[in-house]
Formats: C-alpha cells, structure tokens, sequence
C-alpha cells in the first residue's frame, strides 16, 4: 500500500507526519522490518534517540519515529518518510497487524479427531487432526483447536480462543474468552502436592482446578498447576512467556506479564499489573502488590510493596541493588586499600 494508505489507517496515534511537508514522496510499502534489515519498500521504526545511527544507513522507505526533531530532520535529509507517535514501539505494533494476518484455518472437524458425545462444541470450531475432546467439556463459539490437542473431562473453553498443536488442557480447567495457549503448555496438569511420612512421600491429590480469564496467552512449555483444593487462577489480560511455572493455588491479577523461566512456588499472589522478568523466582506464598515490578533472575522470597522494583537474590529494592553492584566492582580496588591501612596500623 501507499505509505499516506498505510498513514490513515494509522491516525489515531499519529502526532506528526513528513506528509505534512509538500513534495513529500509516497512510497509504496511491501513489507515491514528491522531497522538494520529493511529493504527499500519496507516500514521500519525507531524507539529513541539511541538507535540514530541507523539512519543514517537504513534502506527503509518508511520510518515511524519517536517525537524527535533531530531523527525527523534527519530522516527529511535522507529523504525517508517518517510517522511521528507517542509510542512509536505501538505504533509499529499496529503496522504489523496490517501488513500480517496469522494463519487461520477454515472452521471443520477434521475426521481423526475424537469428540465424547456429552461434549458441546459451539459454532465455525475447528477440530484439527487427532485432536481428543473428553466428557462434559464444552467449547464455545470460533474456537481453534490444532492438532494432536488433549482436552480432559468437564473443560470449558470460551468463544474466540486459540489452542496450538500438542498443548493439554486437564480436567475441570476453566479457559476464557480470546485466550491463546501456545504448543507444548499444559493447562490444570497435577500441582506439586506431597506430604512427608516415615515411609516416605505421600502423594496429596490435586482436587482443584485452573481459572485463565478472557484474554490470557499462555506459552510454549509453560505450565499452570492445578491445587489440592480450591483453584489457581490467571487474572485477565496476563501473558505468559514460554517455560513459565506456575505453581498450585497462585493467584495472579490483571494485565501481568511473566517473562521466560519465571517460576512462581505454591500460593504465590500477584496484583494487577505485575511485571516479572526472566528467570525470577517467586518463593511459597509470597505476596507481589499492584504495578510491582522484579528484574531478571530477583529472587523473590519476601512480600513485595506495589509499585516497588526489586533486585538480585534475595531480591532487594532496584536504588540498593544499583549502589552495590557499583561497589562490587570496586571490590578490588577497595580490598587492596584495606590491606594498606591494616599495614599501616600494624594489624597484620
């Protein structure tokens, strides 16, 4: 599409634009890239000022651009045009969505799969080969299920979600509206319930269930425990990365996101708006209040305040974290200072 199309369909987030300027080219748009791959006739982006060289050599016939007049000037020198936003990162985003359609197959019952006759299966579903739905689930309308798919009894699975080839959904799961649950994750699998005797372990079963509210995406790999009773629950609009744990009775808010590796133990609690980077773990029952956030491999084994930013194992305030790491790196410096003084003063 021409890029004043591709600007249109863009506006709403669209604080400045070369087509404002007269003479600006159009130039038609194939594709979208990154900034050090793009071709002439592809849309890139730049985040900050920080990526500015890239200007200088990208092949990119179109650019969206944070509010900077510098890399605005710029791209004008070069003869690039350029969208200005906010966020240029969203914007992007929303580019992407034009230029790229996922895959979506036409709704069937593909004639390997196995539906229990007690299963309800709403309408335009698709059923992709060896796909097994047990007893008592229920699948609403436009769901997508690919192959090789293991639904267990008394499931529910909301209208508009997405499962991937090979992921298993165990019984009783309850799964939300426009959900996605990526190849390879399991969905309600037994949580890690065992009770120490003088025989031995004794194995607790798993009663409960897992609650994913409308719109979770959960990853490749990741697992979501079921407890011994009650339920774990995913609170809407939370992401999971790939190779995620989520361990039996958590309870995680609103708008999450859990990066890679990210393990939480049994009972874990999590606010709204909780951002976990990867490889943190989250110790039993620890308490992570609203819009707080913890950097790679923190290792949570305290209640954290909302809003607060952690680091490091045990995880500390992000400012104490920062002031030592700088010290860490002076430890030699420091250490051999401290020799001297001792030699001084004859302590050694």
């Amino acid at each position: 599409m021409k890029f004043s199309e591709l600007a249109s369909k863009l506006g709403s987030e669209i604080v400045a634009s070369s087509l404002e300027k007269i003479n600006t080219l159009d130039p038609d748009l194939q594709s979208i890239a990154a900034i050090d791959e793009a071709e002439i006739g592809t849309l890139s982006y730049i985040e900050g000022a920080k990526f500015a060289s890239y200007l200088e050599t990208t092949k990119a016939s179109a650019l969206i651009l944070p509010m900077d007049e510098t890399l605005q000037n710029l791209a004008n020198e070069r003869g690039i045009s350029w969208l200005s936003s906010k966020n240029p990162r969203l914007l992007f985003a929303q580019a992407i969505a034009i230029f790229y359609q996922p895959f979506q197959p036409t709704p069937e019952i593909h004639p390997t799969s196995v539906v229990h006759p007690t299963a309800k299966v709403g309408k335009n579903v698709y059923l992709g080969a060896h796909v097994v739905i047990e007893a008592g689930v229920k699948i609403g309308d436009n769901v997508c299920i690919y192959p090789n798919v293991a639904i267990y009894p008394n499931v529910e699975i909301g209208e508009n979600t997405i499962l991937h080839a090979n992921c298993s959904i165990h019984e009783r799961s309850q799964i939300g509206k426009g959900c996605v649950i990526h190849s390879g994750a399991v969905i309600g699998g037994e949580g890690f319930g065992f009770v120490p005797t003088a025989k031995g372990w004794l194995k607790m079963e798993q009663s409960g269930k897992v609650v994913l509210e409308d719109g979770v995406e959960v990853g490749s790999n990741t697992t979501v425990d079921r407890p011994a009773v009650g339920e774990t629950r995913i609170g809407q609009n939370t992401k999971l990365d790939n190779l995620v744990q989520i361990g039996h009775g958590c309870k995680i808010g609103k708008n999450c996101a859990l990066a890679a590796q990210v393990g939480l133990a049994g009972g874990v609690k999590l606010g709204d708006n909780v951002i976990l980077a990867g490889q943190v773990g989250v110790a039993n029952q620890a308490k992570i209040g609203n819009g707080a956030i913890a950097t790679a491999q923190a290792g949570v084994h305290n209640d954290i305040a909302a809003g607060e930013i952690v680091s490091s194992s045990p995880a500390v305030p992000n400012k104490i974290y920062l002031k030592a790491s700088a010290i860490y790196k002076r430890l030699p410096e420091i250490y051999q200072s401290v020799k001297q003084m001792q030699k001084k003063l004859n302590l050694r």
